[in-house]
């Protein structure tokens, strides 16, 4: 520790903080421009300068780190003479003009910056230069004229992001952000991340959908989770009069921090479906407008016989984007005893192989995202991160760029090739076994395996090496870059590519012991399931494989999810369909009755992501008029179908019914 007095304030604070965090400790305000606390320390704008008693110049407070009695002084003459100096000379650089900002009044950080330092006028006039407006990209707007060149979004773009699209060209008064080579942002290898946006502190960056919708102290601000996939990334949502304006990252939430991907940063705000608005009933064979009573009476008197039937003559399919609140309420509804004829509208796909794991090895096993961060060699199994799990992506692309070697095992073409160490090509009679058994067959011949292993590696080598068309030598690199890592991360997805799952479960949690990745203390698996509640689904026992036979009613409660073609193709022949849906697809007009139901912006419930945490979603919007939550709907057919003793207790109270592959927290109030 450390023992400091800043501004007369005494503080204690651990070896390695800078002067700048220590301040913010004991509540004294510094101005900065190109700090942000999720970024490496840069010094750049030397908005932040500091007088050290014993020091001659001022020196940066982000950069430097305390010393035992030290003493600091933040708000002298010479320290504002120097912050106005070099404000006066920010503004003079390019064309501020802060009333026609997008940004302006209190939400641009180099005008709070001004307001600290009661400034009122440039003291230096700008050279009125005209830059570069760069439109090009979908997203959002790069204007250089508002830019201060503090390199925020160059850095966040490769530090947080890992993807280095922006940088910096010329040197001095020239200096320009550019994208890749210095083509437009729009054909750029941008990801749409929208991380660079988050973080401008001027107008430079701006999305396009938010743009002169309003200053942030005027919107409604709103914590909440993204339901893009099984991440359940943080969110922050602004609205106003009902709308949603922007969603930003949030910086405090440990699964993501503070990331988002182009699906849960930019895609909500601009949803053309059109929306279901009015339950209907088909009649003559058209859909036609119903009220709710009566409609949710036609649905009951179809489903309530087919729940009676010994066979149980209905199948029932749910969303794995909904809440925990209505998964657990239609497991209680519809589900018979052999649990045969419910499921979600993926059947566990995402779910299954993770579960043969848990259940072979008789203990949850799955490990954080945030371990990638500590890992010194990552492994990723057919699984295609950039597309469905962008951020996860993030996560493994920021530390394969500090050096640590990537393992692709891959039966597709995959985003990550360029940047990887080895990828192992599966094709033809060539499995992902078959790479397993090369790897461990590598590790026990290289002696580098972690635990004792009695297989026969030779032979299994050169199995391995003749179905791959290969010489033993790709294996043994691969083998070597495993075994020579301490904490190895294997990332997983997509059971349903495993062709001999038994088989392959077994074979993954032998290479995952071999390399040490499932010791004491040390996961090392991570499995990246499918919709944002699938792994509570699966809890909940909704991960089987169904198929239409002779059942006379389907049931799908679909909220906002857009049906797939096998859904689709999976339910046509059905005697009476019944869809709960948001929108209109090729489902809703297929259904003998649609109840309008809330998107995900419009009911609150919870979430399991997969790695267990339990995550509350809040409601951002109103509900329109005439339409329900998805509970509430199925709450009002419970009271038509006389089975409200069947639906009891709260839905945690059913959580872990079966053996789970992750560690549970407890459920959030």
């Amino acid at each position: 520790m450390a023992v400091l007095t800043i501004d007369g304030k005494k503080i204690d604070v651990p070896e390695g903080t800078t002067v700048l965090q220590a301040a913010r400790q004991v509540g004294i305000d510094i101005p900065t421009l190109c700090d942000n606390p999720h970024l490496p320390s840069y010094g750049a704008c030397r908005m932040c300068v500091v007088e050290i008693e014993g020091n001659r110049l001022l020196q940066t407070s982000c950069t430097l780190p305390v010393l035992d009695n030290m003493i600091i002084h933040t708000n002298t003459e010479k320290v504002r003479s120097a912050r106005k100096f070099l404000l006066g000379l920010i503004f003079s650089d390019r064309n501020h003009f802060c009333p026609y900002c997008v940004v302006n009044d209190g939400d641009c950080e180099l005008q709070q910056a001004a307001y600290h330092e009661e400034m009122t006028h440039w003291p230096i006039q700008p050279n009125w230069k005209p830059y570069e407006v760069d439109a090009s990209h979908e997203f959002f707007v790069h204007d250089h004229n508002r830019c201060i060149l503090c390199r925020r979004c160059v850095r966040a773009c490769s530090e947080l992001v890992g993807n280095f699209t922006l940088g910096v060209e010329e040197r001095g008064s020239s200096s320009m952000i550019i994208a890749d080579l210095g083509v437009p942002q729009g054909e750029s290898t941008c990801i749409s991340c929208g991380t660079c946006t988050q973080v401008c502190p001027t107008g430079s960056l701006i999305d396009r959908w938010s743009a002169y919708r309003g200053q942030e102290k005027d919107l409604k601000k709103i914590s909440s989770i993204c339901l893009g996939c099984s991440l359940g990334c943080g969110i922050t949502t602004f609205t106003a009069n009902n709308q949603l304006v922007r969603i930003e990252g949030d910086w405090d939430v440990p699964v993501s921090g503070g990331l988002l991907c182009k699906t849960g940063r930019y895609l909500p705000l601009d949803e053309r479906r059109e929306r279901v608005h009015t339950p209907l009933v088909r009649s003559n064979g058209k859909l036609r407008p119903e009220y709710w009573e009566s409609a949710l009476d036609t649905a009951a008197e179809h489903i309530l016989p087919a729940l009676s039937d010994t066979k149980n003559q209905i199948i029932g399919l749910i969303s794995a984007r909904l809440p925990a609140e209505s998964i657990c309420l239609f497991n209680q509804m519809f589900a018979d005893p052999n649990g045969a004829n419910l499921t979600t509208t993926e059947q566990g796909i995402s779910t299954r192989f993770s579960y043969r794991i848990a259940e072979k090895l008789g203990r949850p096993f799955e490990d954080r995202l945030q371990s990638i961060d500590k890992s010194d060699c990552i492994v990723i199994i057919n699984s295609d991160i950039v597309n469905d799990h962008q951020v996860a992506s993030f996560f493994v692309k920021r530390n394969v760029a500090k050096g640590i070697p990537l393992i692709l095992i891959t039966t597709q073409e995959n985003p990550l090739e360029t940047v990887a160490s080895i990828t192992f090509h599966v094709n033809g009679k060539f499995s992902i076994i078959d790479v397993i058994d090369g790897l461990v067959a590598g590790l026990v011949k290289e002696g580098l395996n972690k635990v004792v292993s009695s297989i026969e590696s030779e032979e299994v080598l050169e199995h391995a090496t003749t179905l791959a068309g290969t010489d033993a030598d790709q294996f043994l690199t691969g083998a070597q870059i495993l075994g020579q890592a301490k904490r190895p991360t294997f990332i997983f997805s997509d059971g349903s590519s495993f062709r001999d799952e038994p088989r392959a479960v077994e074979k993954f949690i032998e290479l995952a012991q071999l390399a040490g990745a499932m010791r004491e203390g040390h996961s090392g698996v991570i499995s990246l399931k499918g919709s944002a509640n699938s792994t509570l689904a699966a809890q909940y026992g909704l991960d089987q494989l169904i198929s239409l036979n002779d059942q006379q009613v389907v049931y799908v409660a679909l909220g906002d999810e857009n049906p797939s073609q096998g859904l689709i193709e999976m339910v046509q022949g059905a005697p009476y369909l019944i869809v709960q849906a948001a929108f209109h697809s090729k489902l809703t007009d297929m259904a003998d009755i649609v109840l309008p139901s809330a998107t995900w912006l419009e009911e609150e419930g919870h979430y399991l992501n997969m790695e267990g945490r339990l995550q509350k979603a809040n409601p951002s919007l109103e509900l329109p008029e005439n339409v329900f939550s998805n509970e509430l709907i199925l709450r009002r057919l419970v009271a038509r179908l006389d089975i409200s003793a069947k639906c009891t207790g709260d839905w945690h109270e059913h959580l872990k019914i079966r053996t789970p592959s992750v560690v549970i927290e407890e459920p959030l109030n």
